[in-house]
């Protein structure tokens, strides 16, 4: 653990934190937070700028201004003597999963090409995970054998896995638009997943969705934007019976409210 970074600093900690493309601006002067152990919904319209946040917690996009600061440890992305890369697992729309590779090495990768562990205890570690997902006996499978709904719940056992030999923070989670397209049933049963990966890992998590249901039963906090603002941000049961008029326009879905459609 790093002796700068308190123990009581947030894991995600956004300050007056600007994105721009261009002329365009994604993300204006948002400030955000997130505590150990907590569990965070991003909602808002498309376009709003929530997979962008996603992006930016998991490196894969650089800030224009702003500070922004993971497990208390300033993100300064082109230093070489950062002192180590957070512990940030994204989970994905698409499972991503490495098609060459079989159920185990996709969940174990990281393991199997990180970490001095002996083959038959990443072998009992992929094991558990993948139980936990309910894809015990499934290690030997190739992505093209498993059905789209089996590869996502790989990727969340991917998700899970962690390395002993690393002194890291407990993990943070991003799942980007987990239930998008999913029927009712799915949606409940990849919600329940969210919520397993996250207390079975011990870390936080923040999720961008639509779906009501998603941010009800997968998240503790919300935070609304729109056009690059952060509008609202609450606890979910606020969030059910807050007057906030971009709230209100996203809880019923109306057309009438301060959200419109962007201009492309």
């Amino acid at each position: 653990m790093n002796k700068d970074c308190p123990p009581s600093s947030p894991v995600v900690e956004l300050r007056n934190l600007t994105l721009k493309r261009g002329r365009r601006t994604i993300l204006d002067g948002i400030d955000l937070s997130l505590e150990a152990g907590q569990s965070l919904a991003i909602v808002g319209p498309s376009g709003a700028g929530k997979t962008t946040i996603l992006r930016l917690l998991a490196g894969l996009e650089l800030p224009s201004s702003g500070e922004l600061f993971l497990f208390g440890q300033r993100q300064d992305y082109l230093r070489l003597d950062q002192w180590r890369p957070p512990d940030v697992r994204l989970v994905s729309q698409n499972p991503a999963l490495l098609g060459s590779l079989s159920v185990l090495q996709n969940v174990g990768f990281l393991l199997f090409r990180h970490s001095l562990l002996p083959e038959p205890e990443i072998r009992l570690r992929v094991a558990r995970c993948l139980e936990a997902v309910g894809l015990a006996g499934t290690e030997n499978l190739m992505p093209s054998e498993l059905s789209g709904g089996m590869q996502k719940r790989v990727s969340f056992a991917r998700a899970m896995i962690d390395n002993p030999e690393t002194e890291s923070e407990t993990p943070l989670l991003l799942f980007d638009e987990p239930t998008a397209g999913l029927d009712p049933v799915a949606s409940t049963r990849i919600e329940d997943l969210m919520v397993t990966t996250t207390h079975l890992s011990r870390g936080s998590s923040v999720v961008v969705s639509h779906v009501l249901s998603t941010i009800e039963r997968s998240a503790k906090q919300v935070a609304l934007l729109y056009d690059g603002k952060l509008r609202w941000q609450g606890s979910v049961d606020s969030f059910r019976s807050a007057d906030n008029p971009y709230v209100v326009q996203f809880r019923t879905a109306s057309l009438t409210g301060p959200m419109q459609p962007q201009e492309l």
